[in-house]
């Protein structure tokens, strides 16, 4: 197998992968707003990071074994390249748009005791302390499983649909005119592999990060913030192409 193919697949796997901040940022942006584990965050762009790689290799394949140009599967990328982006711009807006809704909703208000004494509550906690029964727990179990859905369906959605732009034009068909199918296999698995990895580094990195700064006082912003982040990736990817 050509060694320099394969180190081709590795190298391109982390470094599009590196400045392709849609790759990781909006998985640190729902984290921290839904108060994900770092250990369910890694599952969630473990699993995200496999469509994302299997739904490129497979169309590669599939071009191939039929004989497509080159052109013609670049052009398809190009395409899912196209409308993920604008599905994530439109995400990150309704997202954010939420957020915003949903700290205005949640605006902290003030109670005073029977001392005289001020104590500022948001709603959240006001309905937490007012409701001890069963009934509560169902309802901030609900909440915490909606929370989960809310985010990870669109964030697959989107890395299923976001092409990796370098993999078949650069990659997958070198390696099947040089060396066989086989070989395509091995180059993709060696890229898909590299890409999930520099996802999971990328992501854990990131979080730790974001995780040191103190933000007690824009927790009330999180969703809307974190809305704005993945806006902010998408129009990032529609300007500069990263």
């Amino acid at each position: 197998m050509n060694l320099v193919i394969i180190s081709t697949a590795a190298g391109l796997g982390i470094f599009h992968t590196a400045i392709g901040v849609d790759h990781y940022i909006p998985f640190v942006a729902m984290s921290k707003a839904n108060k994900w584990s770092f250990f369910k965050t890694m599952l969630i762009v473990l699993i995200c990071g496999i469509g994302h790689v299997l739904s490129s290799v497979i169309l590669g394949l599939v071009g191939i074994f039929i004989g497509s140009q080159i052109s013609f599967l670049t052009g398809i990328e190009d395409v899912r390249g196209n409308l993920a982006t604008w599905l994530l711009i439109a995400f990150g807006l309704i997202y954010m748009l939420w957020g915003i809704r949903n700290a205005i909703k949640n605006k902290p208000h003030r109670h005073i005791l029977s001392d005289g004494k001020e104590v500022w509550h948001d709603h959240h906690e006001h309905k937490h302390n007012n409701n001890h029964s069963e009934e509560s727990e169902h309802h901030h179990h609900h909440e915490k499983k909606s929370g989960v859905s809310r985010s990870f369906w669109p964030l697959f959605i989107l890395l299923v649909l976001g092409p990796c732009e370098p993999l078949i034009p650069l990659i997958m068909y070198p390696a099947a005119e040089s060396s066989g199918i086989f070989s395509t296999v091995a180059v993709a698995l060696v890229f898909s592999v590299c890409t999930i990895t520099t996802m999971l580094l990328c992501t854990a990195i990131v979080l730790k990060g974001v995780n040191m700064i103190p933000m007690n006082k824009l927790e009330r912003y999180s969703h809307a913030l974190a809305g704005f982040a993945v806006l902010m990736c998408g129009v990032a990817i529609m300007l500069f192409g990263i």
